[in-house]
């Protein structure tokens, strides 16, 4: 199915003159990856291309060529609309409520909602990103060697460095086949996973001080107060997740993120083999895949991190 998919996919960028794309709000590396990714390779072959995150690009990933590309909301007249690692199309942001109905989505979360008029979903793949890796050949598109840097941060960051469980062979040798455009992976490794700034580090700090654990979950909190006292100007976890998700003797990791609006962003980690979060976030209205989901839910801190618990233990069986 996804070969006749892909062929009018080829077919729709062959003849699309300008682009706009977009990723979700508060992008992590597979989004931006996925954005830059085929928003250069679309620019190479001569589109104008308009790369949009309603959150901006986040600092952390302003060492990829383009990214001083992107935008936080379109400007011009388009004839083609493009979403990449999006599950559902709210989470493009308030700047696309009435943009109308994406003419392509392509996605790898197991919870996609299919809302585009072409669907590439392909949740077994690690990224969104290493299924433009497989797909822009086929579709006429040079992959460059900062394409390649793109496409490679997607696919380190989603795998959290090739070590979450739905990691295969076929991820690896699509690194490999990046890493031969001339792209450094140790360096993207070191840029995209481990390096930290002053705020972000003194952010951890708040969040590991908060940690517990109960019936195989562990999480963090990460408070409004928290973020200014760091210093911190993102709204995410600052990858405080990725932390969580290293400790050991239990099945499940998560972060609560206080929001200025009111709202809650959790985050939910599968530690173990066997364990799928995406039922978990699909009940509030988010999405994911197995190993890694999230939402945002509005309401108080206190009273959404009561629920959330609870309805995890619950859907869990923890």
């Amino acid at each position: 199915m996804n070969n006749s998919i892909s062929g009018e996919i080829k077919n729709r960028l062959a003849d699309a003159k300008k682009v706009v794309m977009a990723s979700h709000v508060r992008p992590d590396g597979d989004a931006i990856g996925s954005l830059l990714g085929l928003g250069l390779a679309l620019q190479d072959a001569g589109k104008t291309v308009e790369m949009i995150l309603a959150d901006g690009a986040p600092s952390s990933f302003k060492f990829l060529e383009g990214s001083n590309l992107v935008k936080k909301e379109p400007s011009g007249e388009h004839d083609t609309f493009i979403t990449v690692d999006c599950a559902d199309f709210k989470r493009t942001g308030k700047v696309f409520e009435n943009f109308g109905q994406p003419d392509i989505n392509i996605d790898h979360h197991k919870t996609n909602e299919k809302f585009g008029k072409l669907n590439l979903i392909e949740a077994d793949e690690v990224a969104t990103a290493a299924i433009l890796t497989n797909y822009l050949p086929e579709w006429g598109l040079t992959i460059t060697k900062p394409i390649a840097a793109a496409l490679l941060t997607g696919i380190l960051t989603d795998t959290l460095g090739f070590r979450t469980s739905n990691v295969t062979p076929s991820a690896l040798r699509q690194a490999a086949q990046l890493m031969e455009t001339g792209v450094d992976l140790p360096e993207i490794y070191m840029q995209s996973l481990v390096r930290k700034s002053f705020p972000a580090a003194k952010y951890w700090g708040a969040g590991l001080s908060s940690l517990e654990s109960n019936n195989g979950i562990v999480w963090g909190t990460l408070r409004l107060t928290d973020r200014k006292s760091a210093g911190y100007g993102g709204n995410d976890d600052a990858d405080l997740i990725n932390m969580i998700s290293a400790i050991d003797g239990n099945k499940v990791g998560m972060v609560f993120v206080e929001q200025s609006n009111n709202h809650v962003k959790i985050s939910w980690r599968a530690l173990q083999p066997g364990v799928d979060v995406s039922p978990v976030a699909k009940h509030f209205n988010g999405g994911g895949h197995a190993a890694a989901a999230g939402a945002d839910i509005e309401g108080s801190l206190v009273d959404i991190q009561k629920e959330v618990l609870n309805k995890t233990k619950e859907l869990l069986n923890l």
